[in-house]
């Protein structure tokens, strides 16, 4: 049976190796060189999902009955959303790892993925407003759903806050690691509040336990650009963090090597 071991060594990897691999991402270094190899293919797959969805969307799905070409902000305002909340998640997973396994890699990546969900906080927001005018006669309205979406814009900001409230880089990467993790528990208000509460804000259109609430030709470029959206975070946090990486990398022999190196020295 010595075969079948060597199989299933080479093909599932051992606690050893999966330790191994993740020490391995927490290297600036690493991460900066392999991530440069990503970068090309997920930009091009996060510009063909994202073209191929609003193309989709905004010009081949169906008018909605009710609230006629309006509702074609869903496009932009439900992806927004999804990635606001999840890269929070993202961020204070980030966070955690940093305090738990003391890992300078995790903290930066936490630092990175800040201003991408509060730019996208803030447009789920705005789209958010401007389709509620048609639909509720009311750019704003003080609903559980936007609310708590406010809050986590709020969180977002109080998060970059705290990065340059500290002259310490570790003091505020673990100030700000608690702040993520203890705002977490806006995200199931956010995602549970109009079950909780009575509120103007349409319920969930994408649900884990029943089919979604629109017609399959509305949907299905919703998904592409829900795809597109995650794409298109995963390039904006790997930049974000590469940038940070040579920020506070900027002594090291290896970043002073690569910049000599592009510098032709």
């Amino acid at each position: 049976m010595s075969w079948l071991s060597k199989w299933l060594s080479k093909w599932l990897p051992n606690e050893s190796s999966s330790w191994q691999w993740f020490y391995r991402l927490g290297s600036p270094r690493w991460f900066y060189l392999r991530s440069g190899q990503w970068l090309p293919w997920l930009s091009l797959a996060a510009l063909l999902v994202l073209a191929t969805g609003l193309v989709w969307g905004l010009a081949f799905a169906p008018e909605d009955a009710k609230q006629g070409n309006s509702f074609r902000i869903i496009y932009i305002h439900v992806p927004a959303a999804f990635l606001a909340q999840s890269g929070y998640f993202i961020m204070a997973i980030a966070g955690a790892i940093g305090l738990i396994w003391k890992m300078k890699m995790s903290f930066m990546v936490m630092k990175a993925a800040a201003p991408i969900g509060a730019v996208l906080t803030f447009v789920a927001l705005f789209t958010g407003a401007v389709w509620g005018k048609p639909t509720w006669g009311a750019y704003w309205v003080w609903d559980a759903r936007i609310t708590s979406m406010l809050i986590l814009l709020f969180l977002y900001a109080g998060v970059m806050a705290l990065q340059y409230a500290y002259h310490s880089v570790d003091a505020a990467s673990k100030a700000s690691a608690i702040l993520a993790l203890v705002g977490t528990v806006n995200i199931p208000i956010i995602n549970k509040s109009v079950d909780w509460w009575y509120t103007l804000h349409q319920p969930a259109t994408i649900k884990l336990t029943s089919a979604p609430s629109m017609h399959m030709d509305m949907f299905m470029p919703l998904l592409v650009m829900i795809v597109g959206f995650y794409l298109f975070y995963a390039v904006a946090l790997i930049l974000h963090t590469r940038n940070e990486i040579l920020r506070r990398e900027r002594k090291t022999s290896w970043v002073r090597e690569l910049v000599n190196a592009k510098a032709g020295l």
